[in-house]
């Protein structure tokens, strides 16, 4: 969505490289510590993520999107 590499979700969210890639890898729920999530998720929705939890996909599911922008 936003067209970053894990380095620059890295850099930008202050949590180490090689975690990035280990939760990238990882399925299932997210191990670790709880404020490395925050950061992480802090990060995306500063960039413009919404993190979707409830009947708002056409699916009606959980899901993500970018945030619209008000070009007036």
């Amino acid at each position: 969505m936003l067209d970053w590499s894990q380095a620059e979700l890295a850099e930008r969210s202050g949590v180490s490289e090689p975690t990035i890639k280990r939760l990238e890898a990882s399925d299932g729920e997210l191990g670790g510590r709880t404020d490395t999530a925050q950061r992480i998720v802090g990060t995306l929705e500063s960039a413009g993520v919404l993190f979707l939890d409830g009947p708002y996909s056409g699916d009606g599911g959980p899901g993500v999107r970018l945030r619209s922008v008000d070009r007036a």
